[in-house]
C-alpha cells in the first residue's frame, strides 16, 4: 500500500514537472514568431500546445536514456523516495529560474537532480558513468552545433536573399515562420516531454511495478497531455527574454533560428539523445544574431544565461542530495 501511494506521489510530480517545463519553455518554440509578430500569442501557444502534445506521443528513445542511462533502477533501494527528491528539486529550479526570467534547462535540472539524489541515497558508484557521460556529451555539443548552424545558415540566407529588398523580404520569412514555429513545436515535444516520461518509468521500475523500461501507453497520454496544458499557460517572462533581449529578431532570423533549433533537437530525439531546448534554442539565437552583426548581439545577456547553464547541474545535484537526506531522515 505504502509504494502504491509514493508512486502515486512520484506520478504526480513528474506530471507537474512536466506541466512547469511547459509554460517554462514555451518560449523556445513561439518566442521569435511572436516578437516578429508572425504570430499572435494566442495564436502561438494554441499552435505550440498542440504541436507539443502530437510530439510527445511520437518517440520513446529519449525516455529510455533517461530511464536507464544515468542509473539501473533496478538495482536501487529506495528508488521511488529517490525519484521524489529528484523531482521536487527539478520543479524548484525550474520555479525559480522562471521567476527569474532566467531561461535555464529543465533538462539540466531533471539530470543533475536525478543524479544528486541516487548519489545521495546509494554513493557515486551507482551512477552509470558511461550512460551520464553520454547525456552530458549531447548536452553539451547540441548548443554548439546549433549556434555553428544558425551561424552558417544565416549567412547562406543572406547571400541568397541579398538583392531582396527588406520589406518584401520580411514579409516572405514572416510566413515562413508559422511552418518553422510548427515544426520548432513538434520537435521541442518529441525530446522534453520524453523525460517526464522516463523518470516515471524509471519509478515503475524501481518500484517494481514492471521490469522493462519501456513506457507505457499511459505514461506517454500522461505526459503529453502535462506538457500541452503546460504550453498553454504561456511563459511570458522568458519569451521577452528570448525573443528580444538577446538581440533584434527579424523575421529572416526568427525563421533561421527556428529551422536551425527543431532540426538539432529532433535530430538528438531520433538518436535517442535528451538535448536542452532552451540550450539549443537560444545558442541558435546567437549564432543567428552573430552572422547578423556581432556588436548587436547583448553578450551581456548571454553571458547570464550560460552562467546559469553552467551552474544548474552541480546547483540540483547538491539540492536534490539534501532533499533526499531530509526525506531519509523523515521517512525511512
Amino acid at each position: 500500500m505504502e509504494s502504491i501511494l509514493i508512486i502515486v506521489f512520484v506520478v504526480i510530480l513528474a506530471l507537474g514537472f512536466d506541466f512547469i517545463n511547459g509554460f517554462h519553455d514555451t518560449a523556445n518554440a513561439i518566442a521569435t514568431s511572436v516578437s516578429t509578430r508572425a504570430l499572435s500569442p494566442r495564436a502561438a501557444i494554441i499552435l505550440a500546445a498542440g504541436l507539443n502534445f502530437i510530439g510527445a506521443l511520437t518517440f520513446t528513445g529519449v525516455a529510455k536514456s533517461i530511464g536507464g542511462n544515468v542509473a539501473d533502477p533496478a538495482s536501487l533501494d529506495n528508488g521511488l523516495y529517490i525519484v521524489a527528491a529528484a523531482l521536487i528539486s527539478a520543479i524548484a529550479w525550474n520555479l525559480i529560474t522562471w521567476w527569474f526570467g532566467i531561461p535555464s534547462s529543465s533538462s539540466h535540472a531533471l539530470i543533475g537532480s536525478l543524479a544528486g539524489a541516487v548519489i545521495a541515497a546509494a554513493g557515486f558508484s551507482a551512477i552509470k558513468a558511461g550512460g551520464f557521460t553520454s547525456i552530458l556529451i549531447a548536452l553539451i555539443f547540441s548548443p554548439v552545433i546549433a549556434f555553428v548552424v544558425g551561424f552558417i545558415l544565416m549567412k547562406i540566407i543572406y547571400f541568397v536573399f541579398a538583392n531582396f529588398r527588406p520589406r518584401r523580404l520580411n514579409r516572405v520569412f514572416r510566413s515562413l515562420q508559422i511552418l518553422t514555429a510548427s515544426f520548432q513545436s513538434f520537435s521541442h515535444g518529441t525530446n522534453d516531454a520524453q523525460k517526464a516520461m522516463g523518470v516515471i518509468t524509471f519509478a515503475l521500475v524501481t518500484g517494481g511495478f514492471q521490469s522493462e523500461l519501456e513506457v507505457p501507453l499511459w505514461v506517454k497520454v500522461a505526459a503529453a497531455s502535462a506538457m500541452g496544458l503546460g504550453t498553454a499557460m504561456g511563459g511570458w517572462k522568458i519569451i521577452k527574454t528570448m525573443g528580444s533581449k538577446i538581440f533584434k529578431i527579424e523575421p529572416a532570423n526568427g525563421f533561421t533560428a527556428d529551422m536551425t533549433s527543431a532540426s538539432v533537437i529532433l535530430g538528438a530525439t531520433v538518436v535517442g539523445f535528451p538535448v536542452s531546448t532552451t540550450h539549443v534554442v537560444t545558442s541558435g539565437i546567437l549564432g543567428v544574431g552573430s552572422a547578423k552583426r556581432f556588436k548587436e548581439v547583448k553578450w551581456q545577456m548571454a553571458g547570464r544565461i550560460v552562467a546559469t547553464w553552467f551552474v544548474t547541474i552541480p546547483a540540483t545535484m547538491v539540492l536534490a542530495g539534501i532533499l533526499f537526506k531530509v526525506i531519509e531522515v523523515l521517512f525511512l
